[in-house]
């Protein structure tokens, strides 16, 4: 069995599994948190090197404000207790997006977990909030931009090398396996860059409610399939 080091993951369906329980929405997200630390514990010690979730979108502001607001209370309470598991189980943790639209205090809580935990040597988690893919290249060109007028890096150097280190993944390797909860069969600007060779799995099974076992079939699909690259498939 190959494990896929890098699996990338949208967490869908917190809503509809709490309405399906008789429960409130933020009741799914809470629960989807708490899911979160155990597939986290599980990807590492299946062999998972990286692992990137999809926590908050650019589009997600756009919910009711009811529903953003609690969701940024819940994120207050899962950076800090991220902060203690990220210690315990030596997982290190990387914020991907534009965190300046977000409250103060919860950027200064989303710095003190990176900072507290960029010297662990397990897994390398990456946080995904306030990301959005198209909103991500929007701001490495500007980046980039800024280096070819500064006279840094001459236009006819850029190649797909360069513009990735210039990525908010850019010292991340791709992802091998994109894991969507919940029936949704759509990339929602995740990743578009980064999932160009990636191998796509989707499942009925809402956020709240993925197990190991569901984590197991994933790469199990995965190992099923070849992966050419482009190339030519030999008979």
């Amino acid at each position: 069995m190959v494990i896929p080091q890098h699996v990338a993951i949208i967490l869908d369906g917190n809503g509809r599994w709490a309405k399906s329980k008789g429960m409130p929405r933020n009741y799914g997200h809470s629960r989807g948190a708490k899911n979160l630390e155990v597939i986290c514990e599980d990807a590492y010690n299946m062999g998972i090197k990286y692992l990137t979730v999809y926590l908050f979108s650019t589009e997600n502001w756009k919910r009711s404000p009811e529903e953003v607001d609690s969701l940024m209370k819940l994120f207050r309470s899962y950076t800090k207790t991220c902060i203690k598991t990220a210690q315990k189980n030596n997982m290190r943790v990387r914020v991907i997006g534009d965190p300046t639209a977000l409250a103060e205090d919860l950027q200064e809580s989303l710095r003190r977990l990176v900072d507290t935990s960029k010297e662990n040597t397990g897994l390398q988690f990456q946080i995904a909030i306030n990301y959005g893919s198209r909103d991500e290249i929007v701001r490495a060109v500007r980046r980039l931009s800024r280096d070819c007028m500064d006279g840094k890096v001459r236009p006819e150097d850029i190649d797909e090398k360069l513009f990735s280190g210039y990525l908010d993944t850019w010292d991340v390797p791709d992802p091998d396996l994109l894991i969507r909860t919940s029936g949704e069969e759509r990339l929602s600007n995740y990743l578009l860059w980064q999932l160009a060779y990636t191998e796509f799995y989707f499942t009925d099974v809402p956020w709240p409610a993925f197990t190991k076992d569901d984590l197991w079939k994933a790469i199990e699909k995965y190992n099923s399939r070849e992966r050419r690259y482009g190339g030519v498939k030999e008979e």
